[in-house]
């Protein structure tokens, strides 16, 4: 990600003081990103005593769990964002990356993330390991900001794990822009399949849909396109609905291994029953156009490919050295109050790290939406109080209030069998699907989209999806 303010070893001419109109009175919040955790800071923090910038090469916040319903049309895609900008002009937004951190001298250094200038001769280079967080990877001019305090919730990539050809040749979910291009590939390959001149070879091969990654992610778009197939598609491409695939790898031996393993087994059975192949304990060794090459089946032709593997580490994180990380996922260390933990054992009292980008060091959690929106509110919270100089030693606490997927056909699954407080449940079916409704229904952010979101839900189960490809 990247940072505005004073430019710093750069030459008078090429400086832009970015800070020089804050205001004297307030001290500088910057936090980077604009996902689960930097959003919700974002909105939750006195933005009248606080002078905030926020940084992130994108303007809005996903909702992530509606991604999988908006990439098969059950939701139109403006459902699953919320504009930074709407907290302008209190909040100064920068569509930028933060490329380093200077913690001794708190500045930020950063790079637009928009086209480039027409007096800027080339893009910065692209950034390894993105997965398309933006079209413009930099326009190539940086600039400086400073910090008082500093948010680090820059998120994290997709995990690839060097798969030769997924980044060519596969489609992420990881924001609305992956749903949008998901969602015209698959009324691509129904056109496509419809032309007189293929044969039913070739339309089977279109008409197989492969996604990679057993997790919730992954199991709620295979349920999600299983809907799209036996309504829409059964309804307007009726020969073509029979030859449609969907097919779920893995490599660990279950789907869904984060949850009860009784509910996993409900989900393995639900989707035999409903046709979807699984197969666990998968490979794949290299990705190709239109293939992939299986260590246990071998080639394996697909129209669309959904790779959801887990997460990589963001390139800011990874450039990241005077912090404690995790070995594994190179994770920023945090104490229990989310400040980060630098690699001499001292606590960095102004800069704090949340969301994917970071674990605390005596209680890790999981990578979750659920964990980085729970630490941003205690975050918020803390830097209220630190603004009007109160008590704010409270470490954070992470209440575990359950996992949701989606399973199709009205039917989910709900867990919350290993939470260390409060009633321990699971459920699946219809009752689970009506949770599952209910929660990302209350969870979304906006008084605008807890309008579109039911409105969106009912008149698709009156009218069904539109097919409309553009």
């Amino acid at each position: 990600m990247r940072f505005p303010s004073p430019v710093l070893g750069q030459s008078l001419q090429g400086a832009r003081m970015f800070s020089s109109s804050s205001s004297k009175s307030k001290q500088r919040l910057v936090i980077l990103g604009s996902g689960w955790g930097g959003y919700e800071v974002l909105r939750s923090v006195d933005k009248k005593r606080w002078n905030v910038t926020v940084v992130s090469p994108t303007n809005a916040f996903n909702f992530t769990p509606l991604l999988a319903s908006c990439a098969v049309g059950t939701l139109e895609f403006r459902c699953a964002v919320e504009p930074v900008r709407r907290y302008s002009p209190q909040v100064v937004a920068y569509q930028a990356w933060c490329d380093a951190i200077d913690f001794k001298q708190k500045t930020l250094k950063c790079m637009p993330a928009t086209p480039p200038l027409p007096s800027e001769r080339s893009s910065a280079p692209a950034v390894g390991g993105s997965t398309a967080e933006t079209h413009f990877p930099g326009a190539g001019t940086p600039f400086t900001l400073r910090y008082d305090k500093l948010v680090i919730g820059v998120g994290a990539y997709s995990q690839t794990f060097n798969v030769p050809g997924v980044k060519e040749h596969a489609h992420f979910l990881k924001d609305v822009r992956d749903a949008r291009a998901i969602r015209t590939r698959i009324l691509e390959c129904f056109e496509q399949a419809n032309q007189p001149i293929l044969s039913d070879v070739q339309r089977r091969n279109l008409l197989n849909f492969c996604i990679v990654g057993g997790g919730p992610t992954g199991v709620e778009f295979a349920a999600e396109l299983h809907d799209l197939l036996h309504a829409e598609i059964e309804r307007h491409y009726p020969s073509f609905a029979r030859l449609a695939k969907i097919t779920l790898y893995d490599v660990a031996p279950n789907i869904l291994g984060s949850f009860d393993r009784s509910l996993g087994s409900y989900a393995e059975e639900k989707f035999r029953r409903d046709g979807i192949s699984i197969k666990t304990r998968h490979h794949v060794e290299r990705v190709e156009k239109d293939r992939m090459f299986v260590k246990e089946q071998g080639e394996v032709p697909f129209g669309l490919l959904v790779w959801s593997t887990g997460l990589a580490p963001n390139p800011l994180i990874q450039s990241i050295d005077s912090i404690e990380k995790h070995e594994k996922t190179q994770s920023l260390f945090t104490d229990a109050n989310l400040n980060v933990i630098m690699k001499d054992g001292q606590i960095d009292p102004d800069v704090w790290a949340i969301g994917d980008a970071a674990i605390i060091k005596t209680a890790v959690l999981p990578a979750t939406a659920q964990v980085a929106n729970q630490k941003a509110k205690y975050l918020a919270k803390k830097l209220n109080k630190i603004v009007k100089e109160q008590e704010h030693a409270k470490p954070f606490e992470f209440h575990n209030q359950g996992s949701l997927a989606y399973l199709g056909d009205w039917k989910a699954i709900y867990d919350r069998s290993t939470a260390e407080t409060g009633i321990k449940t699971k459920e699946s079916g219809r009752l689970a699907w009506l949770l599952w409704r209910s929660a990302y229904f209350t969870m979304t952010l906006s008084i605008r989209n807890k309008i579109l979101v039911p409105t969106y839900w009912f008149l698709n189960w009156i009218f069904g999806r539109d097919l409309t490809r553009f």
